[in-house]
């Protein structure tokens, strides 16, 4: 067997190939271009073969240097993933699960109690935000996301939540309500959630009476207070603020332990599902297919709840 190029060059070839660029290659690298442009010449050296050339202004891969290139970016690929598992292993008894703050708070958090109880040898660090992290680079194990294509290349679907309309039962102060209409004769929460989910965002109160076949609110019911996190117009309504057009699944406890209430199981799907993400490495872990099957089956569990006909 021929002995290899240096790393250094071959790092070089497959980072201008890449970026497309000697100086932005360079840039990533740390390097001057000069330094850059060295090793790729000591890459074609040793090779005896020409990988880029020059056309113009631009810089291109040679047919040679097309197929070189797609082997070496997979063998880069591989030392990173070699590079994972190895920060990983260092952390062999410990899982980081990143989720949206309301999944966090309202749904996962209260769940993972169960999962900690059942495998004290295996904790989990949970982290709520809405920043979609990069589970490779980023450290993290586990992602649940709110989306239909997720930048992720190992997930899928846990579930797709429903809203109804719900309050605290100090709020209705005793008064049947006869017709789904007279909702609308109370304050309403309104949730707007930010612009990085402005293409799927939560319906509004007139979006809901429209999917359940109801007339609008009036123009008098203006929102009380809008909120950009789901889980603080939760505790709002369960304050007794108002009506809020809550998700089944983020109100489980608050119904089940009577400081919400649904008057009418009116129910409207959200625009896309929830999902999980997994780093390939984190099966590697201990404990680490079993965690993902456990919370891909809680998953399912509450797929059932949302799609469970009203009544």
């Amino acid at each position: 067997m021929p002995p290899l190029p240096n790393l250094r060059a071959m790092q070089a070839f497959e980072a201008v190939g890449r970026c497309g660029s000697v100086r932005r290659a360079a840039q990533e690298l740390g390097v001057s271009s000069g330094a850059v442009s060295q090793q790729v010449h000591r890459l074609e050296e040793h090779l005896g073969l020409v990988l880029l050339e020059r056309r113009g202004r631009q810089l291109e891969l040679t047919s040679w240097g097309r197929v070189y290139h797609a082997e070496l970016s997979k063998g880069f690929a591989q030392l990173n993933h070699a590079g994972a598992a190895l920060a990983r292993a260092r952390n062999r008894h410990g899982f980081v699960i990143s989720s949206l703050t309301t999944v966090t708070n309202k749904w996962l958090g209260p769940r993972l109690f169960e999962w900690t109880a059942e495998n004290p040898d295996a904790p989990v660090r949970l982290m709520g935000t809405e920043i979609e992290p990069d589970l490779h680079h980023d450290n993290v194990d586990f992602r649940l996301f709110f989306d239909d294509r997720p930048p992720h290349e190992h997930y899928t679907e846990l579930f797709t939540d429903r809203i109804v309309p719900a309050c605290a039962p100090a709020l209705l102060d005793g008064r049947h309500l006869q017709r789904p209409e007279e909702i609308f004769e109370f304050p309403l929460l309104e949730i707007v959630w930010t612009d990085s989910f402005a293409a799927h965002q939560v319906p509004d109160w007139e979006q809901w009476a429209a999917h359940c076949g109801l007339p609008p609110p009036p123009s008098s019911a203006k929102p009380a207070l809008t909120f950009a996190l789901s889980s603080s117009a939760i505790d709002a309504a369960v304050s007794g603020r108002g009506f809020v057009l809550g998700q089944l699944a983020m109100i489980g406890e608050e119904l089940a332990s009577g400081r919400l209430v649904v008057p009418f199981d009116l129910r409207m799907p959200l625009a896309v599902p929830y999902g999980l993400a997994w780093d390939r490495a984190s099966l590697e872990k201990p404990m680490g297919r079993a965690l993902r099957d456990w919370l891909l089956m809680q998953g399912r569990q509450q797929h059932q709840l949302c799609v469970a006909a009203a009544g």
